[in-house]
């Protein structure tokens, strides 16, 4: 049997990060109550020139190569840093050229990091409804963590997620993430194989 595969891409401009490690925990979570495909991007994954494209056919290949991953993928988990209230720039660029069609019910899991608490409500408003445009399937926990909730553990292999109250969040969201992730593998199977004719 194929694994169902869950994308997660994130915002972040370096690494470590603060949001790829949340959301890596999070994709980590769901791991442990259902055999996934787990695959990693961020910003830094979609190459030079990224920015500029203002077309599809224009993007770099690693970026082509990322919308394509997510578009495909049976699930996401998308993180990003928040800066002034909002997802970066960079992310909602790359978002942009994702096929809406292509993220109609799709589950999600939203993640974000700030630097305070006055950043927590960014998920709600303003990826959730990013990806309400999309008709994706959002789970109703999101998961914000600011500075505090994080444990540096070296300069390499930065942080950890350490406040009880995230790591909570994180468990509830991958509860909800873990139950839609087979539904939609299993509708994926039905359409794919042929049907039996009884004789």
């Amino acid at each position: 049997m194929i694994r169902p595969r869950v994308v997660i891409f994130c915002g972040n401009f370096r690494r470590p990060s603060r949001s790829r490690i949340l959301a890596e925990a999070l994709g980590a979570e769901v791991g442990r109550r259902i055999p996934v495909d787990l695959k990693v991007y961020d910003i830094l994954d979609a190459g030079p020139g990224f920015g500029s494209a203002l077309a599809r056919a224009d993007l770099p290949l690693p970026a082509a190569r990322i919308i394509d991953e997510i578009e495909s993928a049976d699930a996401l988990i998308v993180g990003t840093p928040v800066y002034k209230g909002a997802y970066t720039g960079l992310f909602k660029h790359l978002i942009d050229f994702v096929d809406p069609g292509r993220l109609a019910g799709k589950p999600v899991a939203l993640t974000a990091t700030g630097g305070g608490l006055r950043h927590a409500l960014m998920v709600e408003h303003a990826l959730r409804p990013l990806f309400g445009f999309f008709a994706a399937l959002t789970v109703p926990t999101a998961v914000y963590a600011s500075e505090t909730d994080f444990t540096e553990i070296s300069d390499e292999a930065g942080h950890i997620v350490t406040d009880a109250g995230i790591r909570a969040r994180l468990a509830g969201a991958a509860d909800e993430l873990s139950r839609l992730i087979p539904k939609r593998a299993g509708v994926a199977e039905a359409i794919v194989q042929p049907a039996r004719v009884a004789r």
